[in-house]
């Protein structure tokens, strides 16, 4: 039977992750010799294969060293899955489209047109492969010289954390994730680093390694997630390190230097990572706020980020600037945006937003925690970040699966939704007359 691209995707992931389900369930997979329940099972399994990050069990404890090696299989299974399906579906697209469309589709899809399913498999497994190396060694050495592990020790650490880092899983192999390392810059630099280049994804990573000293020549794609990134970054950091400067429960009673480092530390986060080095849940209602609409933009298309993606935020506030001036055509950086894309951009963001706010009604009407905290992680299992104030092991066992829902669609969906749309083209030879309804 053929599938759709669209069901082969849900249905692969899905598989994975009941096999994934099944592991961590059994007594091997459990520190204590015991079957993990059922739903923490799931839970974790789709936590990893969705590289998000939640948890319900504490991860340094509650698994063996064969649970450890399945969530980190996962996780790896997970980030470039996602990566390789992303370039896969603009393979299919670009061939689908006529030959004087494939340049547009190259940009505009996931800048793989021009590549064979072979050529584009290898240079994903390479790169990151190869950033996850670089990332291991770093820590592998701070490991072993600053913290007196030993060498296997530190090679297990650093290890599990370059995966974790560069899927942006999230998941660490402390029972307070990295909050004993927030002052630590060999530590917290390298991951954020791996963090970053696995959010600006494939098509990314691929021209900047061939054309880093000539922006000009970069794709729309390129630009836009090159530019929303730093931009993130740097109003992530402020914005943070400013509202929590003074908080003494999370950065008010650390030196100057550990509170910047903190702060930028988090905006890294949440770009879809969900490392903590302070404690989330003593954050500032207003942070978390502003936390919420950094995660659900998210990261770069066709990498180990979610969220809706900086190119669909991106779109609809060019969008949004052209109404404003009275435009007819939506431009970035000297391109104009086929109408396609606009309708692309808005199915994404609202089709999200329903979800995110589905899920939020739905524990709060099974749950007593106050709006901000279950608003929070509702956004971070959609977003597959993995932050958390401290909730998610306290909820019953129906909000666990709501988040597990979340967690699913959030990265699955927007892929699966994002191909169907591209990959749609139904024509017709007719147009039905206008009429323009009052707006606002």
């Amino acid at each position: 039977m053929r599938l759709s691209p669209a069901q082969a995707i849900v249905g692969g992931f899905g598989g994975a992750n009941g096999v994934g389900a099944v592991l961590l369930w059994l007594p091997i997979s459990r520190s204590g010799g015991t079957f993990t329940d059922p739903v923490d099972a799931i839970f974790t399994a789709t936590s990893a294969l969705c590289v998000t990050g939640l948890t319900v069990v504490d991860t340094a404890v509650h698994w063996s060293p064969f649970g450890l090696a399945v969530i980190l299989a996962l996780i790896q299974m997970g980030g470039l899955g996602i990566m390789l399906l992303a370039a896969l579906v603009g393979l299919l697209l670009a061939r689908k489209l006529s030959l004087a469309s494939r340049l547009n589709t190259m940009t505009e899809a996931k800048s793989t047109g021009g590549y064979s399913v072979k050529r584009v498999a290898t240079g994903i497994l390479f790169t990151s492969l190869t950033i996850e190396a670089v990332t291991a060694v770093a820590l592998f050495f701070r490991f072993l010289l600053g913290y007196g592990y030993s060498p296997g020790e530190a090679a297990w650490n650093a290890v599990f954390h370059s995966i974790s880092s560069f899927n942006n899983a999230g998941f660490a192999l402390f029972s307070d994730n990295m909050i004993g390392f927030v002052a630590d810059p060999w530590i917290c630099l390298p991951m954020c680093a791996a963090i970053i280049l696995g959010g600006l994804g494939f098509p990314v990573l691929v021209q900047l390694r061939r054309e880093l000293k000539t922006p000009l020549h970069w794709t729309m794609n390129t630009r836009i997630v090159v530019t929303g990134t730093l931009v993130l970054l740097l109003m992530g950091t402020a914005y943070i390190t400013a509202i929590e400067w003074n908080n003494p429960s999370t950065l008010g009673s650390a030196d100057p230097a550990t509170r910047v480092l903190a702060g930028f530390f988090h905006a890294v986060q949440v770009r879809t990572a969900g490392f903590n080095s302070i404690d989330i849940g003593q954050m500032h209602d207003e942070t978390l706020l502003g936390m919420d609409v950094l995660m659900f933009i998210g990261g770069g298309p066709a990498g180990t980020a979610g969220g809706i993606k900086i190119t669909t935020f991106a779109v609809l506030l060019f969008i949004v600037w052209t109404e404003l001036r009275g435009g007819t055509a939506v431009n970035v950086f000297g391109k104009r945006l086929s109408r396609a894309v606009h309708r692309e951009a808005i199915s994404v963001a609202l089709i999200s937003i329903a979800a995110v706010m589905g899920g939020t009604i739905a524990i709060l009407a099974s749950t007593d925690f106050d709006l901000d905290a279950v608003l929070f992680e509702a956004v971070s299992a959609f977003a597959t970040v993995g932050l958390s104030t401290g909730i998610t092991p306290q909820l019953d066992e129906g909000a666990k699966l709501i988040l597990v829902a979340l967690m699913f669609l959030g990265r699955i969906g927007p892929l699966t939704l994002g191909s169907a749309l591209a990959l749609r083209d139904r024509r017709v030879a007719y147009e039905l007359p206008k009429e323009r309804p009052a707006i606002g």
